[in-house]
């Protein structure tokens, strides 16, 4: 089931959508908070985003940006200000689609199929991760944390999703290590060791300090 995730501050209008999703089997969910919509999708974790203009506190160029950092997600802005320039500014921004004010809710339906289809059919979901305020993306493989990015190795991201995936607990080194090598056969201790200061630098070099924590005799946890 796709999850479609609603920002729009008209609740009328998000509700209406929301429930003619819903009739079509979509999981959608309207943004509370439009002074973080960046959480709100980072918790909900959509496929594909629905977003307005106008909103509260910040306009939808402005989270259409924020989103953009964090993930490739489809997003189609619906708006009443559809002039040349509003779309053209929409396009610029990231967006993948425009549709205006009044419409039809069939119509709006078959552009959201239409938009999934094309997204998903061979690519599969983008999943993120968040701690700390720094956002693992699963599918592109990387961290982004306050507009700064890192480009992450295939073990870098095996640890961190292993330890964002079970924030508040320690993870075990031998589960860090069946997760790294996909097997159970001996690998040395300090090849871990070595990915992991490796990992350490990288998180601190965009300011995420003692976002890994040793304990020792034990294994890991986040910070």
């Amino acid at each position: 089931m796709y999850r479609i995730l609603i920002v729009e501050d008209d609740e009328i209008i998000a509700r209406s959508i929301k429930n003619h999703l819903c009739t079509w089997d979509y999981e959608a969910a309207c943004v509370e908070n439009f002074a973080n919509v960046t959480e709100e999708f980072v918790s909900f974790s959509p496929q594909l985003v629905l977003l307005d203009i106008t909103l509260p506190f910040f306009n939808g160029y402005h989270w259409c940006k924020e989103i953009r950092k964090l993930s490739k997600v489809p997003i189609i802005f619906i708006s009443s200000a559809s002039d040349n320039m509003n779309i053209v500014m929409a396009v610029n921004m990231g967006a993948d689609d425009f549709i205006a004010k009044p419409f039809d809710l069939d119509v709006l339906t078959v552009k959201i199929q239409a938009m999934l289809r094309r997204s998903y059919d061979f690519t599969g979901s983008s999943v993120i991760l968040e701690h700390r305020g720094a956002m693992l993306n699963l599918t592109e493989a990387t961290l982004v944390c306050e507009g700064q990015k890192l480009e992450l190795t295939k073990n870098d991201l095996k640890i961190l999703q292993v330890l964002m995936e079970n924030k508040g607990k320690v993870v075990s080194r031998d589960a860090l290590m069946t997760k790294l090598w996909e097997s159970d056969s001996y690998v040395d201790e300090n090849t871990l060791s070595v990915n992991m200061n490796r990992l350490r630098r990288k998180l601190e070099s965009i300011g995420l300090y003692e976002f890994i924590i040793t304990k020792k005799g034990i294994g890991y946890r986040l910070g």
